[in-house]
């Protein structure tokens, strides 16, 4: 199969990440970079041996699918002039700061025909294959995501920034209607909320709780399952863990066998096989929306949480 002609429309901290492994994997070629920093363009492209674009709309021109790293707030301008130039977009989560624009970036790849697959790493994370396959009826989640304070990502509160993650996966795993939504939260270095804690309570009675901080000392990234017959204890950056069992002679417990893999590179590797065997990605534009929108409610609720203590 020919390799798709790939390209990453910024490329600060992640996006460089995005070119390296657009220009390694066999199935993708890297064509070129686009960054409003062009020094930074330039650093990255010469890493790899490609070439700056010095627009988008070149850039676009150039390629079959390009990755979107742009602060979430140019994501829907970006979006829509590469959807105009004929391209796939992988679309870093967010997919935007509001549904309005999630609208529009929906619609235009439905009227380019082009495929939007947004950036939910964690999805393609081995620890989410195997809470697929052994989460059957989910009763009480808890989601720990914790790390420490970055300049970057601060266009947005730390919901859309790192609790957004948790609320897809937990979308994924219990597969049932949101039916209320409570949260908090505190600003502490920014002027949005840094620390937010929420709990989502679906119509099947699955409860999950979920703790989100970008100025921690140390990362975090856990996820504990509730169910019937086990509980599970996963963490996803070190992708181990283990699953207890209810048997005859008491709990058992046992490691969780995952073969470890890099997230970005089965993602990416994901992305070019939808386009090429055009597929739904297993992350779709509408995906991404849903989890926008549940992290929006989270973020009125803390607002309106915040009112009430005043």
């Amino acid at each position: 199969m020919i390799a798709l002609k790939c390209g990453v429309a910024g490329v600060g901290y992640l996006g460089q990440h995005h070119a390296r492994l657009y220009a390694a994997l066999p199935q993708t070629e890297l064509v070129g970079v686009y960054d409003v920093d062009a020094r930074r363009a330039k650093k990255i492209a010469a890493e790899h041996g490609t070439r700056v674009f010095s627009s988008l709309e070149e850039l676009g021109a150039a390629c079959d699918a390009v990755s979107v790293v742009a602060p979430t707030d140019y994501h829907c301008a970006v979006a829509q002039t590469l959807l105009a130039q004929g391209c796939h977009l992988l679309i870093e989560k967010p997919l935007c700061s509001n549904l309005e624009e999630a609208e529009i970036i929906l619609a235009a790849a439905k009227q380019h025909e082009r495929i939007v697959q947004v950036g939910h790493i964690e999805h393609f994370n081995p620890v989410m294959s195997f809470l697929e396959k052994n989460v059957t009826d989910p009763r009480f989640i808890t989601c720990d995501r914790l790390a420490p304070f970055k300049q970057r990502g601060l266009e947005v509160s730390v919901v859309l920034d790192l609790m957004i993650h948790d609320i897809g996966v937990i979308l994924q795993l219990v597969k049932s209607p949101l039916e209320r939504v409570d949260a908090v939260g505190v600003e502490v270095l920014t002027k949005t909320e840094d620390i937010a804690n929420a709990r989502l309570t679906f119509a099947n009675g699955c409860v999950a709780n979920i703790n989100a901080s970008r100025v921690s000392l140390k990362p975090v990234r856990e996820i504990r399952v509730f169910q019937s017959n086990a509980y599970l204890s996963l963490n996803f950056a070190e992708q181990k863990g283990h699953l207890i069992r209810k048997t005859k002679l008491g709990l058992r417990k046992k490691n969780v066998p995952i073969e470890k893999g890099e997230p970005l590179a089965l993602e990416l590797a994901a992305f070019a096989e939808a386009i090429q065997t055009r597929v739904a990605p297993k992350v779709d534009g509408q995906l991404g929306k849903t989890a926008l929108e549940v992290a929006l409610q989270v973020t009125a609720k803390i607002k309106e949480s915040a009112a009430k203590g005043k």
